[in-house]
């Protein structure tokens, strides 16, 4: 299972970050290969803001959807992302941000598996550069919002 984790400081304030973030509809516009988004839950709770939500990504030919279970903790900065259907045996990945003087320091980390073991060993030789592309996206698109 690939595993890796980044560290950027974007000059963005903390709570702008998170909310762009958890505007999931919006990924298509700049993630390199994410296709489609759909939101299908939102609610939000005392501490908690929950997001169930499709992602499809991929390159023709290879184009398949998973769903996440997004959870927001309003107590610490935190997002925390699982699987919960389509391709993947296994996801998890976690945001932290951390305000700081003039920007917010933004920790990311991710912890994946392909259940089709052919695309799970190309994803894994492929994966530290795909994350820096996806982390340079955000970043790119933060520092825009």
């Amino acid at each position: 299972m690939p595993k890796a984790s980044v560290t950027r400081q974007i000059a963005r304030e903390k709570q702008k970050l998170i909310d762009f973030v958890l505007d999931i509809e919006k990924y298509p516009e700049f993630i390199p290969f994410c296709i489609e988004s759909k939101v299908y839950e939102r609610n939000d709770i005392k501490d908690e803001i929950a997001i169930i939500a499709d992602l499809t990504i991929g390159k023709k030919p290879f184009v398949d959807t998973y769903k996440s279970d997004v959870r927001y903790n309003k107590k610490d900065d935190t997002i925390h992302v699982t699987n919960i259907g389509g391709p993947l045996k296994h996801l998890e990945n976690n945001w932290k941000f951390i305000q700081k003087d003039d920007f917010t320091e933004v920790h990311f980390d991710v912890d994946f598996e392909i259940k089709n073991k052919f695309l799970d060993v190309i994803m894994t030789k492929s994966f530290e550069f795909g994350l820096n592309k996806i982390a340079d996206a955000f970043q790119d698109r933060a520092e825009k919002i």
